[in-house]
Order: structure tokens, then sequence, then C-alpha cells
């Protein structure tokens, strides 16, 4: 007998199947499942079910003075079921950090700052003291299975008069860990992205690739930058991480006209700018992205599959048996909003997403307007 059974699911490419769920895993996936199982839901294909939604860009240790949320918040109760804390810890709070998500029912990652401190102040790499290589392999060997790569800050106010040497430190890190992935911010130059793309490699992450500074990834001209093109050939990819300052629709918009599509949509979401936006939600993010023409298999690719491979998570991303069973159900509502980039510029939008559930490890957890306007419960 399964665990769970969710029947009559709707998927992004509108076929409808049975998913059943025992101990955690994906256990079949059929257009009709006839074993029984303790509990059923029927979505009566009126609602959308995909692999669960995974956050890679948030900052959720709740203990940061600057960038803090609590997991949960950010996480299953947005229908997300799986975040990565994109480098709010160093090597000295990596551990308090990860204790802390012991209590979260999202599942909680770490890209951990190649700064000893993290993000306590906005200029963690001005001093390159700051930057302890064995301390962070240290950590990686402690929590190997909460650390997934490294991050690091390259824009003017984080690195002072460094330049792109903090960038030099953390590849040479990332060599001597095993290549773990490296997530870069960019932003407001100096270093400027030339310099910063041609020290990148395969697997490494540019977020804030949408960013509306001069220092972006499309040239005045509206084209992509020749040093952003060649490390996309070399495997480096494009994260979106949103966040207060770092995404705009005309960007993005020039950007996806062009073919030049985000590998991963994250929502670079804290407290303040998801009580406040412009981020709200990581579903409010995705809505941006189908306002202005990405597909709904598009937008979900981002946020399951194409999320779990960029980070290396194993077994999650996709409706697959064996699979681990992390799942986010919820609607497509025809609606007219107007969304709000990070420059306050609004574009139309004439649908959203609203998650209804998340399922994590199989167990069912409704959000809010799940169970208050959908009928959802435990």
């Amino acid at each position: 007998m399964y665990d769970l059974i969710i029947r009559r699911a709707r998927l992004v490419d509108e076929q409808q199947v049975d998913v059943a769920l025992h101990n955690g895993k994906i256990a079949a996936i059929a257009a009709h499942i006839a074993e029984p199982a303790m509990q059923e839901h029927d979505l009566a294909g009126r609602y959308y079910l995909s692999a669960g939604w995974i956050d890679s860009h948030v900052h959720c240790y709740p203990a940061s003075p600057i960038y803090h949320d609590e997991a949960d918040q950010v996480g299953v109760t947005c229908g997300v079921t799986t975040v990565i804390d994109a480098g709010s810890t160093g090597a000295d709070d990596i551990d308090d950090f990860y204790q802390l998500t012991h209590s979260a029912k999202t599942q909680v990652h770490a890209l951990i700052n190649i700064a000893r401190s993290g993000i306590v102040t906005q200029n963690e790499l001005a001093d390159m003291a700051q930057i302890d290589g064995e301390a962070v392999q240290a950590a990686v060997q402690r929590l190997p299975d909460f650390i997934l790569g490294l991050k690091a800050r390259m824009s003017s106010s984080v690195v002072g008069t460094n330049g792109v040497q903090p960038l030099q430190r953390a590849k040479a890190i990332q060599r001597a860990i095993g290549g773990l992935p490296l997530m870069v911010h960019i932003g407001n130059n100096p270093p400027d992205l030339d310099e910063i793309a041609p020290l990148l490699s395969q697997g490494d992450i540019i977020t804030h690739c949408f960013n509306g500074k001069p220092n972006r990834v499309l040239t005045p001209a509206g084209e992509l930058r020749a040093s952003v093109a060649a490390a996309m050939q070399r495997g480096v990819m494009l994260d979106v991480g949103h966040g207060s300052a770092s995404f705009s629709f005309e960007v993005a918009q020039a950007a996806i006209a062009q073919g030049i599509l985000p590998d991963t949509i994250s929502s670079d979401i804290y407290c303040r700018n998801r009580l406040n936006g412009p981020v709200r939600s990581l579903a409010h993010v995705m809505s941006k992205f189908l306002a202005i023409g990405m597909t709904l298999p598009q937008v979900i690719a981002c946020v399951t599959v194409q999320a779990a491979a960029a980070l290396r998570l194993q077994h999650k991303g996709e409706l697959t048996p064996g699979y681990d069973a992390d799942l986010t159900i919820f609607a497509r509502q025809n609606a007219q909003q107007d969304f709000i980039d990070s420059d306050g510029v609004q574009q139309h939008g004439e649908q959203h997403l609203v998650p209804l559930v998340a399922v994590v490890a199989g167990h069912w957890m409704p959000t809010a307007e799940g169970k208050t306007h959908h009928g959802f419960d435990l």
C-alpha cells in the first residue's frame, strides 16, 4: 500500500496522471494507479503538479544582521520545497546556520561565502584577510550534504579596491575542494563583467544575470557581451537572483527575445523584499517571466530539473520513480496584474502562479491559499 496517491494531477505538458508516494520517494506515475494508499488527494485535473520547486538563491540565516529570514517563510509557505542560501554565512557561522535548519520543514542547503564573516556588512571582500581557504575547505568536509558550493559577491561595494582578486582566490578554493559550483554575484563595477566572466568555468553560475546596472550581461546596443557568450559556451550558467536591486524587465525581455534564457529562476528573497516587494515569493518572480514571454514548461524547468542540475542535487527536480517525493501543487490563475521590477518599472501580466501545496519527502503541507480558497488540508 502506498503512503499517498495524488490523483488526476495536471502536468505542465497538460497530461493528467496519478502520482504515488511511498517512504519519502516517488513510487509510481501512471494514467491511473489502481493500488490503494493510506491517503489520497484528487486534483480533478484542475491543478498543476510539478517536481518540488527549488529556489537556488535565498537568504534565510535568521541570525544575519542584514539579509535574514526564516527558511519556511521563503520555503514551504510559498510552495518551495528546497532553498539554497546564497552566501549569508561564511566559515565562522555556517555550523550555527546548519543547526538552525534542523527545525525547518523546508529542505535547506547553503553556498558558503568565501569570506569567513559571510554577509554581516556590505563589504565582506574588501579585506582579503577575510578569505580563508582552509576554513572553507574544513567546513565543506564537516558539512558535505549541507554545503553545495561557494558564493563570491563581485561588485564594487563588496570588494572595495580588490578588483577580481577575491574571485581568483575563490577559484583556487574551488579547485582545492573538488570543483563544487561557484555562484558569482555581479553588480556595479569595478570589477567589470568583462574581467569576471573569463575567470569562470563550466558549472559556475552568474547570478543577478538580468540586472539593469551598467555592468550587465548586455552591451549598450542590447547584444550579449562577448565575454558572457564565451563563458556560456564553456558551460557557465545564468541565474536570475531577482532581489531588491538586481532584476530589470528591460534587460530580461531583450535577452529572452534573443533566445538567452535563464538556466535558473531564483528570488534572492529575504524578509524585507518578501514583505515589501518587489520579490514577494518565488512564485511571484516566476509569474514575471510568464508575463515577458517564457512558457510555463520553461519557467517550471528553471525551478526544478535545471535548478537541481545546477546545484547537483541528487534525486530531485524530476517526476521520476525513485526520486525524492518533493512536489509542488499550484494553480495558474488568470488575473490582470502589474508586476514591478527592481528598478520600479511596471510590466502588465495576465496570469500568475499560486502555490497551493508543498510536498516534502512525502509530507503534505498546504499553503494558506491552498487551505483557505482551494480546500486542501492535512
